[in-house]
């Protein structure tokens, strides 16, 4: 089989390739996946390879900088300004979550409060049907004797 029919494009070779892959062991389907999506980084020559490997590195670099990670514009004046309105949504925001604990403790109270209602009237009710079951209870036996004595 020739290396130009597994190109790393999406064709019903590779793809075929890759289900397989997938069904037989899924490492294989996986590399295969990988293969279809970034092959052409590297396939042909190690030169190319390794140009796509520095070009990674440089674009990893410089997301480490200084400038990508607090987005600094060389303007002091707007860094200032933002740095402040940055701090003054995280104290918005911190707010807020308090808020949403209260009200969740709030609503958690309530729910408490209308559960121990439900279970008070539950319990109410059930002690006086019990009782009016005993009384029953109670009342057939008198009237049973009664009957007996006549």
């Amino acid at each position: 089989m020739s290396t130009q029919l597994i190109k790393p494009e999406w064709s019903p070779l590779t793809i075929g390739l890759m289900v397989l892959g997938f069904i037989i062991f899924w490492p294989l389907g996986l590399a295969m996946l990988f293969y279809i999506l970034w092959g052409e980084h590297w396939g042909g020559s190690s030169d190319k390879a390794e140009k796509w490997m520095h070009k990674q590195k440089h674009k990893m670099k410089g997301c480490r900088g200084k400038r990508y990670r607090h987005g600094a514009t060389g303007n002091a004046a707007f860094d200032e300004y933002r740095e402040a309105e940055i701090r003054r949504i995280e104290e918005e925001r911190i707010r807020l979550e308090k808020e949403r604990e209260e009200f969740e403790d709030f609503l958690r109270n309530l729910h408490m409060a209308r559960d121990r209602e439900e279970f008070d009237r539950f319990k109410s009710e059930h002690r006086s049907k019990r009782h009016d079951d005993e009384d029953d209870r109670f009342s057939g036996r008198e009237d049973d004797k009664k009957r007996d004595d006549y």
